[in-house]
């Protein structure tokens, strides 16, 4: 596995707000949601997450900058010391007989100075080693989607969630969750191999489109019929936003396209993040049934008050 920092393009020295902004940058543009033609999308996202769970973590970070574990957030093993006298070492014993009249014993250290080979193991790799089995490794992470009506998104929710395999899982849904945003399920994901942790879900939310409201950040967008008569002397209009319906004034004399803003009625204040507004654009609309005193009215203003509103194209 690569090194962690390499990974997410950061220097060692980098502070951790850095490290989590380049990790939601590289998560973002590697997310498979967004690279669904490109196969390795999935891979170099697994691999991000997988950094980002080292060095994104504080305890995990001093350990690995202290080289106690690996990228791959398993402990370092340790190797020879050297040959020397003592437990475990080679020494030299006394002077036996045959040419040269020396001898060498080996001493493994345990009961009458002698142990088995798998002691030599257990003191270079660690007791798992010792006992012939690998030590437990934390599961690989999972990505899914949670499908978010845009009433869930403002208010708080819930949403179930298929994740990879077919497991269904409820995922709460913040109130004022930004469409794109990542919620973890923690030890939500693949089981961990020789009964290590499992790894976690992470699902994205994706706001679905709604029949009135366009989402753009934090606010809405609104497209409100009006009469001719009521853009014309003015009016109160009963509007919807999210939290139901209010009375909008019209200004008289208004166009078609006059955007008016209704502060505070975009998605709600979260994460220090200010409420959005609503934008609502007027939309004028003829009768839709034909109509004769209609179309008499509009045949005498074009004969005898014609106004041309296109003269500054």
């Amino acid at each position: 596995m690569r090194d962690p920092y390499d990974v997410l393009g950061v220097a060692k020295t980098a502070s951790a707000g850095e490290i989590k902004k380049a990790y939601r940058q590289l998560a973002k543009k590697f997310h498979p949601d967004h690279n669904k033609t490109d196969p390795k999308a999935k891979e170099r996202f697994a691999e991000i997450n997988s950094a980002y769970e080292i060095v994104g973590d504080d305890e995990k970070k001093g350990k690995f900058d202290r080289g106690e574990i690996g990228a791959d957030g398993k402990p370092r093993a340790h190797g020879f010391e050297g040959f020397g006298a003592g437990p475990g070492g080679f020494t030299r014993g006394a002077a036996g007989p045959g040419p040269g009249g020396a001898h060498f014993e080996f001493n493994m250290g345990g009961a009458g100075g002698h142990a088995g080979f798998e002691d030599i193991l257990g003191d270079l790799f660690g007791a798992g080693a010792r006992r012939g089995r690998a030590a437990p490794r934390r599961g690989a992470d999972m990505v899914a989607t949670a499908n978010v009506p845009l009433e869930s998104a403002a208010l708080g929710g819930s949403a179930r969630v298929a994740l990879p395999g077919g497991r269904m899982v409820d995922v709460k849904v913040p109130a004022g969750v930004d469409d794109g945003q990542q919620i973890r399920l923690r030890g939500q994901g693949h089981p961990g191999p020789v009964g290590g942790e499992a790894g976690d879900a992470l699902v994205t939310v994706k706001i679905l489109p709604h029949p009135y409201f366009r989402v753009e950040g934090r606010d809405l967008r609104l497209d409100l019929p009006v009469t001719l008569y009521e853009a014309t002397l003015g009016a109160k209009v009963g509007t919807p936003t999210l939290s139901g319906k209010v009375e909008l004034s019209i200004p008289p004399g208004s166009n078609g396209g006059r955007v008016l803003r209704l502060r505070g009625k975009g998605l709600p204040a979260a994460d220090g993040k200010p409420a959005g507004d609503l934008y609502v654009s007027l939309k004028l609309m003829a009768p839709e049934a034909p109509d004769a005193d209609y179309e008499a009215l509009m045949t005498k203003w074009r004969d005898k008050k014609p106004y041309d509103p296109r003269k500054g194209f």
